[in-house]
């Protein structure tokens, strides 16, 4: 049933290939999206192309708006701006993912070792419950699940299993090629009931034989746990989302500056030669293996994945700007940072920003690496991002409310 590595690009060339192949499609994806069969061909699995910017979703918006009326394809371009609302609700909101990564190894330190051991094996595919085991499987084979399925499971986990749900998200996070802090901690608190207080999402048998392919529920072993009327929402600590504040005030170019330049890639956004950066004159490029999560806390699959786009990130930039472009594969970045300002003798290194996550955790890091060196690092923000995370302050219906017209008129400012 497992879906291969291949069915997810991990260059751009290929991501660009699959998009144009699913427009022609994309009508049909709001009838068609929810269902969960093997190859999952009803939805574009283009997820982690746009989870590292491989292609943008302004991009992605724009060639399914270019070829059909904007009815046609309302979902479709709503599940792409769903992990844009995501990352401007998290970015308004930083403490919650602060909060997250503390409290996952607080657990791993606290929680009984009989919980931990149950923990392990319903990660592993071992909980009893057939369905959920081979969604299990799927995702520690392939780094990928159908978001239905991703659903069903969390709820499995925080609902049926009663585990803690940081740590049923920091298990996605290690395993999913597309995994995104904001779209997938969110989601997990939203699945548990704490991003929407009063609302859960519960795993429902009828909801699983309504919309899985026959085959993933051939064996109905442990189906009796998601009867409709046995599975009740955890009882989890009623708290509200903290207030939005304020969005840090970026430039949307680069200053003109004499200065010899560092591109610093990373894999929040692979694509340096489309947008702001473009007019960039650098005179090294850099991607660095250890920035963000190590090796050591992913999957294989998510560890070939992460691997195989900071390597077509090289070439594209390479090529696009005309200078030596590589990975930096030691495990200290802070050290490897260092190395290659000194080496390339930079006054200065500009980056398109990262979002709320592992790659701006180590912001500080680099900022003190580089002030030590007198070089400034500068970060630029996407006119997409700029425009798009101060809506995110409320709900998700607000904010589509007030871009859906926009994109219906496919408003310049929003593709530029």
């Amino acid at each position: 049933m497992f879906s291969t590595a291949a069915a997810f690009p991990a260059t751009r060339t290929a991501a660009l290939a699959r998009l144009a192949a699913f427009v022609p499609a994309a009508p049909r994806y709001g009838a068609e999206r929810n269902r969960v069969a093997p190859g999952h061909n009803a939805v574009s699995r283009l997820s982690p192309a746009i989870r590292h910017r491989l292609i943008l979703e302004a991009e992605a918006a724009a060639a399914l708006l270019g070829a059909h009326a904007f009815p046609a394809v309302e979902k479709c371009v709503q599940e792409i701006v769903w992990r844009t609302y995501w990352k401007g609700w998290l970015e308004l909101r930083p403490q919650v993912w602060a909060d997250f990564k503390s409290a996952v190894p607080a657990l791993r330190a606290s929680l009984p070792a009989a919980t931990l051991a149950r923990a392990d094996a319903v990660a592993a595919g071992r909980s009893g419950v057939a369905a959920m085991d081979a969604f299990a499987r799927e995702l520690a084979a392939t780094g990928y699940l159908h978001n239905h399925a991703r659903m069903w499971w969390a709820s499995f986990w925080i609902h049926v299993e009663r585990l803690p749900w940081e740590l049923g998200a920091d298990h996605f996070r290690r395993h999913l090629l597309d995994a995104d802090p904001a779209a997938n901690t969110l989601s997990w608190r939203w699945v548990a009931g704490l991003q929407t207080p009063g609302k859960t999402y519960l795993v429902r048998r009828s909801n699983l034989a309504a919309w899985c392919d026959p085959a993933l529920l051939a064996d109905p072993a442990g189906l009796d746990r998601l009867d409709d009327p046995v599975v009740s929402a955890a009882p989890l600590p009623a708290t509200r989302p903290p207030a939005a504040g304020p969005l840090a005030d970026l430039p949307a170019t680069p200053p003109a500056a004499p200065a010899r330049t560092g591109l610093w890639l990373h894999e929040d956004d692979l694509l340096p030669e489309l947008g702001p950066l473009s007019d960039l004159r650098p005179a090294s490029i850099a991607a660095f293996a250890a920035a963000g999560e190590t090796d050591a806390e992913l999957s294989p699959p998510r560890r070939a994945h992460l691997a195989a786009v900071r390597a077509d990130a090289c070439a594209r930039a390479a090529a696009a700007f005309g200078c030596a472009a590589a990975v930096d594969p030691a495990p200290d970045f802070a050290a490897a940072f260092g190395a290659w300002i000194e080496s390339a003798g930079l006054q200065r290194i500009v980056a398109l920003a990262p979002a709320v996550g592992p790659v701006a955790d180590l912001l500080p890091v680099a900022r003190t690496v580089a002030a030590a060196r007198g070089v400034e690092l500068v970060l630029v923000r996407r006119a997409w991002d700029r425009l798009l995370w101060p809506l995110a302050r409320a709900g998700f219906f607000p904010f589509w409310e007030n871009l859906r017209p926009r994109l219906a008129a496919r408003e310049a400012a929003l593709f530029s």
